[in-house]
């Protein structure tokens, strides 16, 4: 397997910066981004795009191919439990006499998973 992929965005080679011009003379051309791929085994979403501004363009041009791919057809769920815990906590007043802290009571609200067992 090889080191580098090509950036997948089809305009990549469009887009005027110096890290894409190649040739010498008057033989220059604007050509595609290679991106090296660290680990072929787990690769990540840069291992095909060579930046961000790639990555959106491919997006926002394949969007409906890309979702088409695998269609949410219904929400997915999850049965979770809610709870609730008080605890006392500060905040700070400022006025012309300074700083001083206040406390009060805040919640904390923790959301749990449960198992569909």
């Amino acid at each position: 397997m090889t080191d580098y992929n090509w950036c997948h965005n089809p305009d990549c080679h469009i887009i005027e910066t110096q890290s894409r011009v190649r040739g010498s003379g008057d033989n220059k051309v604007l050509r595609t981004r290679k991106i090296r791929v660290y680990n072929p085994d787990d690769p990540h979403i840069y291992s095909f795009f060579c930046n961000q501004n790639c990555l959106h363009q491919f997006l926002n041009k394949f969007c409906r191919e890309v979702a088409n791919i695998r269609p949410v057809k219904q929400p997915s769920e999850i049965p979770i439990k809610i709870e609730k815990e008080k605890y006392e906590s500060y905040r700070y007043r400022y006025n012309d006499n300074g700083s001083y802290r206040e406390p009060y009571q805040a919640t904390r609200t923790t959301i749990k998973t449960l198992d569909n067992d």
